[in-house]
């Protein structure tokens, strides 16, 4: 394991070229996505209603990913009448959200065994639907409403139990697996095809102002409950043991455990975030 940061490396999201890869087809997705709902209708008609209102009735995936949070954020504070325009003209401004989200939607039918059609994170995962409602917060932040970006932020912590602070960046085919307890502070940065579990802290450790919060590189897996503090490095392909507690730098394809994490080996696959092979590979160290 390398030394604790002393300066913030890279700490600009646009170094990082978060969500660099190539776009997915959202048409074919949307499409898959329509197929399952008129499947689900007809074979269950208590969830009928459901799917017409999220799917059936929709002309977009944009439109249906804004029909579906605004069920479940709502609440007295702001309506569903009023949540569905708000978010779908987030949407329709900045299209390039949708696509992030695709991605996350696609990285999630690819790495979890449990999910089974494209339609199911967005009826079922709160994983993905608290990234979504990050996504539009963060649009938000970047926008100067960030009062209203700090409001979402508080609703997916209370509906799904995920605090991502609106002004961290995070890049695209993030999988938050599970969910329950993920906590990112402001200044975070993770990169694309990130795999996370639940009970995942990337935070500060303390008072300190200005970037404090770590980089996680593209294709590292954090297994559940791992705590990650200070601006501290993640490298490409690292992967972070159960319950571990990082406090330096991870140097790329190693990997960590333990109370602090120390090396334990080098990543059992290139791309651990994809694999999702939580074994640690110890080679003596």
């Amino acid at each position: 394991m390398e030394g604790k940061h002393k300066k913030s490396p890279s700490a600009s999201p646009e170094k990082d070229l978060l969500c660099a890869e190539g776009r997915p087809d959202i048409g074919k997705v949307w499409r898959n996505v329509l197929q399952e709902a008129e499947r689900i209708a007809a074979s269950e008609h208590r969830l009928v209603s459901l799917m017409e209102d999220v799917f059936l009735s929709r002309a977009s995936f944009h439109e249906a990913i804004s029909a579906r949070l605004a069920r479940k954020l709502a609440r007295e504070d702001m309506t569903r009448n009023e949540l569905f325009p708000l978010l779908e003209e987030v949407l329709v401004a900045h299209p390039e959200l949708a696509l992030s989200m695709v991605s996350d939607m696609m990285a999630i039918k690819d790495r979890d065994p449990a999910c089974t059609s494209m339609i199911q994170p967005l009826l079922f995962y709160k994983g993905f639907l608290a990234i979504s409602t990050y996504r539009l917060s963060h649009q938000l932040w970047k926008n100067s409403r960030c009062d209203l970006a700090l409001y979402f932020q508080s609703l997916s912590s209370e509906v799904f139990g995920v605090d991502i602070h609106p002004a961290a960046h995070l890049g695209c085919g993030i999988f938050l697996d599970h969910a329950t307890s993920v906590v990112m502070g402001e200044t975070t940065i993770v990169e694309d095809n990130v795999s996370i579990l639940h009970e995942v802290t990337l935070g500060g450790t303390g008072k300190e102002s200005g970037d404090r919060h770590p980089i996680v590189r593209s294709g590292v897996l954090i297994g559940a409950g791992a705590k990650i503090l200070g601006r501290v490095e993640i490298g490409k392909g690292a992967k972070i043991g159960a319950g571990s507690v990082v406090l330096n730098d991870v140097a790329a394809h190693k990997t960590v455990a333990g109370v602090p994490a120390v090396v334990v080996g080098e990543s059992s696959s290139e791309n651990p975030a994809q694999a999702m092979d939580q074994s640690l590979i110890c080679s003596g160290l």
